[in-house]
């Protein structure tokens, strides 16, 4: 069943990735949304989002950076495409730039963004710390983050803060709303 539930939510892929991706675009929203206005995005800032999945999320922050860029990385083929053809207007207008990759080797300049986020992917990365650690890397100095879950993740909230702080992000918190939360921190 875990490989399933992987297959479909985790590292989306085949005919289960597809329709993962249906599912996560509906389940994910709301705190997609949520997590954004928590991060304040402004019209000109640079936005990079971790694991963007079927690409919600990501055209939302297009239409709050409207003057900014927003970047997003997914190791899955599948939600890499759902993305693209859901963001295309951004794509092909320069706005939007959606790669498939991993969180651990980031394909982007130190210092490149102004505000980072991840929803429901934290959970499923490989190496936390590694992952946390090159999102840092690719921030810019006084940077926000936020990571936020739905009681689909199988997060928990205790003990995100420290994690936060162990990889060198500072004010780290954790704001629930409902039955999800979302830990912000930002980059000295």
């Amino acid at each position: 069943m875990r490989t399933i539930f992987l297959r479909m939510f985790g590292r989306p892929r085949g005919i289960l990735g597809r329709l993962g991706g249906i599912i996560m675009a509906r389940t994910n929203a709301d705190c997609g949304a949520w997590v954004t206005d928590l991060l304040e995005i402004g019209p000109c800032d640079s936005v990079l989002e971790v694991g963007f999945g079927p690409g919600v999320i990501i055209q939302r922050l297009s239409k709050l950076a409207l003057e900014g860029h927003v970047a997003g990385i997914d190791p899955s083929e599948a939600m890499v495409e759902q993305a693209r053809a859901r963001n295309a207007i951004g794509i092909k207008g320069g706005l939007v730039d959606l790669r498939r990759g991993s969180v651990e080797s980031l394909p982007f300049d130190d210092n490149t963004f102004d505000k980072a986020l991840a929803v429901n992917s934290m959970q499923v990365w490989p190496d936390p710390n590694a992952g946390l650690t090159e999102i840092r890397r690719v921030m810019k100095p006084g940077a926000g983050v936020a990571f936020g879950f739905t009681p689909y993740s199988g997060q928990q909230n205790k003990g995100l803060t420290e994690i936060l702080e162990a990889a060198g992000f500072t004010k780290a918190t954790v704001v629930e709303r409902d039955n999800r939360f979302c830990a912000l921190a930002l980059k000295p």
